[in-house]
């Protein structure tokens, strides 16, 4: 493989860079998240920080690169003082890896042919006292994002499985990247980085053709390149062991945690993590300049690395520091450091110390019958969501084999054993291998203490877990659903559902028909954020073509089986049922049943949500389910407080 890309050579992205070089001085910090669009260099810096961190001490032969000189637990220990040299490791955990290849199991080679029980270490194991690098983390499974953010946390992995208990040490540069058009994180998992940084590409001329100048001289001579740079990456990683050896003595004075504690109160944050964080990267940011002690500077960087992530409470609340918010908070902890105390958040009787959020202004409709006629009104905008409240669970019949998530049964690579099996399955299903060849030991000659195993004893753990699902929206904005109390309804409910699809880890996409056509609001994706956006943005008014929203989503649906295959759609219609756009066939309501029909030939899971009201009911909905072979819902009961129970998507077929 050819010379990394050089740290130094990379143009811009100085929060980035501050943020690497900070956990590289004090890995206590906790990690850093690197947020960006695509194609914006995330990788190419994260990789080329391995080169700049100092060479490692370590046992010779240990599997975990324990350091001779200070004594650890170890479980390939006891360790004498014998040392060899190696350079930090850049490890790299795949998407797709599973939690065995994290932490590490039993030896199956071992426990099989010599019987005894043996650790394999994992990847944690292997990047102790270097770098763990995450691309796409918030694809990863939520179970392993917890797994490597505790040992990240606590310098240490335990591990208990198959009878093998062992802890070892695991001190590592946690960094992860990801693409938030492809889903967010979990709050409580965002919370455990310690920094964040968002990367977007310069929209400056002059800085973007010194991007691609610098990438192409690179391309033509990677050697060349990086030797041409070697001496600013050698000034860096000195100052990096200077900053480490400085680190201890650095002094963080009482003014300044005051004015650390009243900036992680102003933005209330929740817990006391942030302000741990805040006050370990304000110390290694001193001892980076070459201070020894902490100052107002300091603290203002470690700000703006360490809270951007932790004020999202909501899951549709954007990540970021607004410059207002920020300035005032500052003010704040300056008022604190020098009066000695923090001003809490309700101490003036004002409320929250941070600017009151803009209220929703509500057009006034007052004239909106005006003119009566049949002549159609222009769109008008959604008015605001009402309440969200928790949803019931809308689930996909059957067992299927998706993605995993939180909603429906799969047979999945985690979760609970089911049986043995000696085909479909994942991983080695020991007790069913060895109950499998125990029969046949006298009849193979086996004298020893180790089992004689042949292809056909073997099993594998057939795994019942869940799955994330393709959730389709399709909302109907037309003109007899444009009555202010019922759209504001209809909003909040929607939102109530994809904050339920974001928590069970759905792909999801929105479809809205009013006027003359259905359109895609937003093609299937795994940002659920984006979704509750476009929502925001819905006008609402006109006829109602109800075939064609659902024609709309047989498309959508169609294109994305074949893209994902595996993944099981679950389509939910908010509608009256009321069409009033006809199709090719002339009658709207029964060109919408046909549409419906399609999708009930796919075997489409459908759930539809019937928003009629008042005290006339057509039942139009109920006959729209009907031909979908779905369950139907009222709105009402879809938004009951504190409802409880299971709706099922459709029926058992």
């Amino acid at each position: 493989m050819g010379a990394r890309f050089p740290f130094s050579a990379v143009v811009g992205h100085d929060d980035l860079r501050t943020a690497l070089l900070l956990n590289a001085v004090h890995p206590g910090i906790g990690g850093v998240l690197v947020r960006g669009e695509k194609g914006t260099a995330k990788s190419t810096v994260v990789r080329a920080l391995a080169a700049l961190l100092p060479a490692l001490d370590v046992v010779p032969g240990c599997r975990f690169g324990c350091d001779p000189a200070v004594p650890t637990d170890c479980p390939d220990g006891p360790h004498g003082d014998v040392a060899e040299r190696r350079p930090a490791r850049l490890v790299e955990l795949p998407v797709g890896a599973t939690e065995d290849r994290l932490i590490g199991s039993l030896d199956l080679e071992r426990a099989l042919t010599e019987g005894v029980r043996a650790y394999q270490p994992g990847l944690l194991a292997a990047a102790h006292r270097g770098v763990l690098y995450v691309d796409e983390v918030n694809l990863l499974h939520d179970h392993l994002v917890d797994l490597l953010l505790d040992a990240a946390a606590m310098g240490r992995a335990h591990v208990e499985r198959e009878g093998v208990s062992v802890s070892h040490a695991a001190s590592f540069l946690l960094v992860g990247t990801m693409n938030p058009e492809e889903g967010e994180l979990r709050p409580q998992l965002l919370d455990r980085f310690g920094l964040t940084v968002a990367v977007r590409a310069s929209r400056d001329v002059p800085t973007r053709t010194e991007v691609v100048r610098r990438r192409l001289a690179y391309e033509a001579d990677p050697e060349g390149f990086a030797a041409r740079w070697a001496e600013a990456d050698r000034e860096l990683a000195r100052r990096i062991v200077a900053a480490r050896e400085r680190l201890a003595d650095v002094v963080l004075p009482d003014a300044e945690l005051r004015r650390i504690a009243a900036i992680c109160a102003a933005f209330e944050v929740d817990g006391m993590r942030a302000d741990l964080v805040v006050a370990r990267t304000a110390t290694a940011h001193a001892a980076w300049r070459g201070a020894v002690e902490v100052a107002e500077e300091d603290v203002e960087a470690a700000v703006r690395l360490a809270l951007p992530h932790r004020k999202r409470r909501d899951p549709f609340d954007e990540p970021g520091l607004e410059e207002e918010q920020l300035d005032d908070a500052l003010r704040q902890g300056a008022e604190a450091a020098q009066d000695g105390e923090p001003e809490g958040p309700d101490d003036d009787g004002g409320g929250s110390s941070l600017p009151d959020e803009p209220s929703e202004s509500t057009p006034d409709d007052s004239g909106a019958g005006a003119g009566g006629g049949a002549a159609e009104r222009p769109p008008a905008p959604a008015p605001a969501p009402a309440p969200a409240f928790r949803a019931r669970l809308l689930q996909v019949p059957g067992v299927g084999e998706g993605a995993p998530g939180k909603r429906s049964r799969a047979r999945a690579r985690t979760g609970r054993v089911v049986r043995p099996s000696t085909a479909d399955g994942s991983g080695l299903h020991l007790v069913g291998t060895l109950a499998a060849a125990a029969p046949h030991q006298a009849a193979r000659g086996r004298s020893g203490p180790g089992l004689r195993l042949r292809g056909e004893d073997l099993r594998l753990s057939v795994r019942e877990g869940k799955e994330g699902n393709l959730v389709l929206f399709v909302v109907d904005a037309s003109g007899s659903m444009a009555a202010r109390q019922r759209m504001s309804a209809v909003s909040g409910a929607v939102v109530s559902l994809l904050r339920d699809a974001y928590q069970r880890r759905d792909k999801v996409g929105v479809v809205t028909f009013r006027g003359r056509e259905a359109q895609v609001a937003l093609p299937p994706t795994n940002s659920v954020d984006a979704a509750a956006a476009r929502l925001r943005s819905l006008r609402t008014g006109g006829r109602t073509p109800l075939a064609d929203g659902l024609l709309r989503a047989h498309r959508v649906l169609a294109a994305e089986r074949v893209r994902d295959p595996r993944r099981r759609p679950l389509l939910v219609l908010l509608t009256d049922g009321r069409a009033t756009a006809a199709g090719t066939g002339g009658d709207p309501l029964r060109d919408a049943l046909r549409a419906a029909g399609l999708l009930a030939a796919d075997r489409v899971a459908s759930v539809v949500v019937d928003c009629e009201h008042g005290p006339v009911r057509l039942g139009l909905a109920a006959r729209v389910a009907g031909a979908l072979d779905a369950a139907c819902v009222r709105l009402e009961e879809l938004s009951a407080d504190q409802v409880a129970g299971v709706v099922r998507a459709a029926r058992a077929a």
